[in-house]
């Protein structure tokens, strides 16, 4: 019997398949958008998924100012971040932050979303929010693909 045939493969930087993909936010719930955009980045939608290496795909987000948000999480729920200053503490509500930057907010949930490590820097480095229609990665031909389909 040959063992080697039974080798498991693993993916490294080189033989990473990286792709680009748009994912439109219209009408999205904002949690489920961002678990599913969370795992494309993670590239847990591939068969060649491997868990500490970054595998997955760059994900352009659209529309992000039309994203939805259910009952009153727009008010209840809180943020806080601190300055590093004694009483430095700062608490904004999701609204507050969207009313500032839509993007924020969509970056916030995602990165929330992926393992607490130095890869989930490197990630969210391949996540890239817009509030429009229009994007600047023309060059790279992303293709659409459809968030509802995935699970």
């Amino acid at each position: 019997m040959n063992t080697l045939s039974y080798k498991t493969i693993s993916v490294n930087k080189a033989t990473a398949q990286k792709e680009w993909v748009i994912v439109d936010a219209q009408n999205q719930a904002l949690g489920r958008l961002s678990s599913k955009v969370a795992k494309l980045l993670r590239g847990k939608y591939k068969p060649s998924y491997t868990p500490h290496v970054d595998c997955g795909d760059n994900v352009i987000v659209i529309n992000a100012d039309k994203v939805r948000i259910t009952g009153k999480k727009w008010t209840d729920r809180k943020h806080f971040s601190h300055t590093g200053y004694q009483g430095g503490q700062v608490v904004l509500s999701p609204l507050d932050i969207f009313k500032k930057n839509p993007c924020r907010l969509i970056e916030k949930s995602v990165k929330g979303m992926l393992p607490k490590n130095i890869l989930s820097n490197k990630l969210i480095g391949n996540l890239y929010v817009y509030v429009g229609e229009n994007h600047k990665h023309e060059g790279q031909q992303p293709k659409s693909i459809d968030i509802n389909s995935l699970k």
